[in-house]
């Protein structure tokens, strides 16, 4: 299979080009720079110039290719309300090149847009809309692409780790090194979701080939670590306090990350395990952080 993708030099899609290009696809990677482009090539993958904001290279990837998983996302959380719109503009020409044929169309979104409290399902959908939740934006346009007669599934993500990287719980890192304490939220059992990269690059391939249209897959090893368990990790392994912070404090303490780092979010994947087989088999999340590279000092 011809592949397009999207946010292919990424930390995720880097270990989605590797795992394709290994099952034999043929991958073609949207590349924004002449880093990107080389980054690409020595993976044995092909460079499509472009970006998300330039829809026509958008347009050009997708209807070249016999599958699309869309990756890219910009995390400047400082303007996310904007990245969620250009996130849904290309979701919405990438699926208008491939309306009416069988190619699939992976998009991405987040575990943490369904309800909160309680564990959530693949086949939640969240009562309120990208108002409330800007992220909500890209499964609209998902859906919207699906009854135009373009072959979608979504992959929602929780927190994506290894020994590099753990999602939100590396600018967590990086804010107990700058403030001197390793905090979180109340008590802190509320709860993260958690999956390996290995196992989330897994996942995007298996649903490429073999996911259905309409469907939503949970990219979920564990349904939930607690924030206190995380932040105990952070604070044995810088060597430093581990406290409590107020609803009130928290804003102030964490900065942007305020606003998701006392959300209890956890989320199953009993479903995808069913219905499309997946089977994560990689180490969790406090393991990987008790090995971390970035939580060296």
């Amino acid at each position: 299979m011809r592949v397009f993708i999207t946010g292919a030099t990424g930390f995720i899609g880097t270990q989605v080009v590797r795992e394709l290009i290994g099952k034999g696809h043929q991958v073609t990677g949207l590349a924004r720079s002449d880093a990107a482009a080389q980054a690409l090539a020595a993976a044995g993958a092909r460079a499509h110039p472009g970006h998300l904001e330039d829809l026509e290279s958008l347009r050009s990837g997708a209807a070249a290719a016999d599958g699309v998983i869309h990756l890219a996302f910009i995390h400047d959380f400082s303007k996310y309300r904007e990245n969620c719109e250009i996130d849904r503009r290309a979701i919405e020409v990438i699926g208008s090149a491939i309306a009416g044929s069988d190619r699939p169309f992976v998009v991405t979104s987040g575990t943490g847009i369904v309800l909160q409290g309680r564990v959530a399902t693949e086949d939640d959908r969240p009562d309120f809309g990208p108002d409330s939740i800007p992220r909500m934006a890209g499964e609209a346009a998902a859906d919207a692409a699906a009854k135009r007669g373009a072959r979608v599934s979504i992959v929602r993500l929780p927190q994506v780790h290894d020994t590099r990287m753990q999602g939100l719980v590396t600018p967590l890192i990086a804010i107990a090194r700058q403030k001197g304490v390793s905090a979180y939220v109340g008590d802190g059992s509320n709860r993260w979701p958690a999956v390996h990269l290995l196992d989330a690059a897994h996942l995007y391939c298996l649903v490429l080939e073999k996911g259905v249209a309409g469907a939503r897959y949970h990219a979920v090893a564990e349904e939930g670590v607690s924030a206190r368990d995380i932040a105990e990790v952070i604070g044995r392994r810088l060597n430093i306090p581990v406290v409590a912070k107020t609803i009130d404090e928290a804003m102030d303490h964490f900065g942007w990350l305020g606003a998701f780092v006392g959300r209890d979010s956890p989320a199953s994947s009993a479903l995808t395990r069913e219905r499309i087989g997946w089977r994560p088999a990689e180490r969790g999340l406090i393991a990987d952080l008790e090995e971390a590279t970035n939580l060296g000092i």
